[in-house]
């Protein structure tokens, strides 16, 4: 039987088309996928991202647990901050990526929150750790809570209508912080590539939250929506873009690999030797400049020997067809390359994700230099 959030007699109700995913019940859409990735990008939407598994960690050994286990090092992360980074394997390939927080509370340090496809395997990875270097902390998983999140242009703005109490902590809450309000964990973080914040609160609250953000006007979005927002921002998906056979390295994210540090921590020595290899894979992104559309697993043929799309649909704000792709080092936004799609070869131009950004389209220029994340 399929896992069901707190919401789910909300999204049934609200005629949602409901998917498997990830062994939960998930709503799709709740009737256009477009209209919902539309209202993000002009408006506000709200995600049930419930599935998703917050793990609190206490302890006078949390820091250096977590110095130990993340590629990133949170050594650095102040208070109210929050830090994305990948946990590793010995090999360096990516066992899950996450977002860890600093002081979710006076008795909280720190909380991490992880996939739902992973949750298990992640928390039974960590538990290894700690007990293997006798590490001083202790880890919780929040069961008991609901992940709800906002995004948009107006997404704090709806969110302080909703919830009148919220108000002015989103109003001054910088990116990638968080603070509690009561039993409310609110961060502005999110996966759309827009403004907008998460929020962990008591699941037996999350359908009253729920319905104050409809009346205030914020839309349901399911994950259909969230798959061609979080594409065209250029946002990883972990289980496509990056998995236990690849590193950070070759995913796009070297920027959360934190090197600079003489500091220990699981799967280093492999990515240093990886990023001595010349032949090192990429993720870049793609356009297809032909009709039709491109998919995960599509073969990519470039000048420099084949490649993969690991992600790709129909984005509705760039109007074609993006990817997300790893192909051969030497492969350099600009290049033509031609992608096997199934009515055959289609011309596809490679440039630097984003697609899109707080709303507006990168131009071609922009996709071509890319900004530093």
């Amino acid at each position: 039987m399929l896992k069901r959030t707190p919401l789910f007699e909300m999204h049934r109700a609200a005629g949602a088309k409901m998917v498997d995913f990830g062994g939960w019940d998930m709503p799709l859409h709740y009737g256009s996928q477009i209209a919902e990735h539309n209202a993000v990008r002009a408006h506000s939407g709200m995600f049930d991202v419930s599935h998703m598994r917050a793990i609190d960690l206490t302890g006078s050994g949390s820091l250096e647990f977590l110095r130990l286990l993340l590629a990133n090092d949170s050594g650095g992360l102040e208070p109210g901050k929050a830090l994305y980074s990948c946990m590793l394997q010995a090999d360096g390939g990516v066992s899950d990526d996450l977002i860890v927080y600093r002081e979710v509370d006076a008795t909280v340090p720190f909380r991490l929150v992880v996939n739902a496809a992973t949750a298990e395997r992640d928390l039974a990875w960590m538990h290894r750790v700690r007990t293997e270097r006798s590490f001083a902390v202790e880890l919780r998983a929040r069961t008991d809570l609901a992940l709800i999140a906002v995004q948009g242009p107006a997404a704090r703005a709806q969110l302080a209508r909703a919830v009148p109490r919220l108000g002015p902590t989103v109003a001054q809450l910088p990116v990638f912080s968080a603070a509690t309000v009561g039993d409310w964990f609110v961060s502005r973080t999110g996966y759309t590539g827009e403004d907008g914040c998460e929020i962990a609160l008591p699941a037996a609250q999350a359908a009253e939250f729920w319905r104050a953000l409809t009346v205030a006007g914020v839309a349901p979005c399911g994950l259909g929506a969230r798959d061609t927002l979080r594409l065209e921002a250029g946002m990883n998906l972990y289980g496509s873009d990056m998995d236990e056979t690849v590193s950070p390295l070759e995913s796009g994210l070297a920027w959360t690999v934190d090197l600079r540090a003489p500091r220990e921590f699981i799967g280093r020595t492999a990515l240093e030797r990886q990023r001595a290899d010349p032949g090192l894979r990429q993720l870049l992104g793609l356009m297809l400049l032909d009709r039709g559309v491109l998919r995960s697993h599509q073969g990519v043929a470039t000048r420099h020997g084949p490649g993969e799309i690991t992600s790709g649909t129909f984005a509705p704000t760039v109007g074609c067809s993006i990817a997300l792709a790893r192909v051969p080092a030497g492969v350099v936004p600009g290049e033509e390359v031609t992608v096997d799609l199934r009515a055959g070869p289609a011309a596809a131009i490679v440039c630097r994700p984003p697609f899109v950004r707080n709303g507006k389209v990168l131009t071609a220029k922009q996709q071509m230099i890319g900004s530093e994340k």
